[in-house]
């Protein structure tokens, strides 16, 4: 293994701490529940958004911290759910008078520990509620959750509910709107590679040189199949063809389309890729109204990239070309 680390144990707390570091005049950082927040955090009268979820991910979450975004991220280890009292500490830290919205990618370790961390908060009259993201259209159940599993599509409930939040929406209006959003978001991925967890030191699966995984999850967990690796054309292909299929979306709609990388490719070839799913929406009648390139939930140093298409309306589109100001980028 060949990374920057000292000891794997702190890799994240290092890692969190440069990220504060790197951004002194809008972050916050509280070591002792690895929680990173917006440095005005709590608003008065604004909803506060959290999310949480294993480390690895980056810029997904801690980097998505900012205004018109996050405005706490509480991860855990590397691919580890936070611990539920560090989601209970980071609620009591964001509460609100209007509230805490707690969002939660559909992994069975982060669900426990957010509803644990929600029941913990409620009993101290805390105002919070909790809303599940399931964006992968690759397999129903698997190795990690009971039902899909949450993965880049997040990133569009995120800047949805966040910017209605600023706009001063309640509780119940964000809870309403992230299941819409959520609803017509749809994602599937590839690997080309596995990743090396600093704390395990070696890949966590193996590929031939010749493989892909098809449908791979975030942490390397089984997708739809193992392929022979073909052309970009038949990769593109076999990524979004399901995604379209799964809502369905069709001719005339209007969507967002997102090409997101694993952590491990180059930006050159997801570019092409992008090309490719616009070219092929483009001959279905569907039409790119905005659209993502770049890594948003990476699986540290896996190459690989995944699609993601939301299905646009006045409402929504609005929502995403809100301002947000983030450590990483404007998105």
């Amino acid at each position: 293994m060949k990374k920057f680390v000292n000891d794997p144990q702190q890799f994240v707390p290092e890692m969190l701490q440069g990220l504060a570091l790197a951004n002194p005049d809008t972050l916050k950082y509280v070591p002792e529940h690895n929680l990173i927040a917006r440095a005005d955090a709590p608003v008065a009268g604004k909803v506060s958004i959290v999310q949480g979820s294993g480390s690895g991910h980056e810029p997904a979450h801690v980097m998505a911290v900012g205004r018109g975004m996050l405005d706490a991220a509480c991860p855990g280890d590397v691919f580890a759910a936070p611990p539920m009292d560090y989601v209970y500490e980071t609620a009591k830290l964001m509460a609100s008078d209007a509230g805490v919205l707690l969002l939660v990618n559909n992994y069975t370790g982060d669900r426990m520990a957010f509803d644990m961390g929600r029941e913990m908060a409620e009993a101290e009259g805390i105002k919070v509620a909790v809303l599940l993201i399931d964006d992968d259209v690759a397999v129903k159940d698997s190795s990690f959750t009971v039902g899909r599993r949450g993965v880049a599509g997040n990133f569009f409930v995120i800047k949805a509910v966040a910017a209605a939040a600023e706009r001063g929406a309640s509780l119940e209006e964000l809870v309403e709107l992230g299941k819409r959003v959520n609803s017509v978001t749809r994602t599937m991925g590839l690997a080309l590679t596995s990743c090396t967890p600093p704390a395990k030191g070696s890949p966590l699966f193996e590929l031939g040189e010749d493989e892909y995984e098809l449908g791979v999850g975030i942490h390397g967990e089984p997708g739809r199949s193992r392929e022979k690796m073909a052309d970009a054309n038949t990769l593109v292909a076999n990524l979004l063809d399901p995604v379209v299929s799964d809502l369905p979306f069709s001719s005339g709609d209007e969507v967002a389309l997102m090409v997101n990388g694993l952590g491990g490719t180059p930006i050159s070839e997801l570019y092409l890729v992008y090309g490719i799913a616009h070219r092929r929406l483009a001959d279905a009648g569907i039409t790119v109204a905005k659209n993502y390139v770049g890594e948003y939930c990476t699986s540290l140093d896996m190459a690989g990239a995944s699609i993601t298409l939301v299905k646009l309306d006045d409402e929504i589109k609005g929502l995403l070309e809100a301002p947000a100001e983030i450590g990483l980028r404007i998105f």
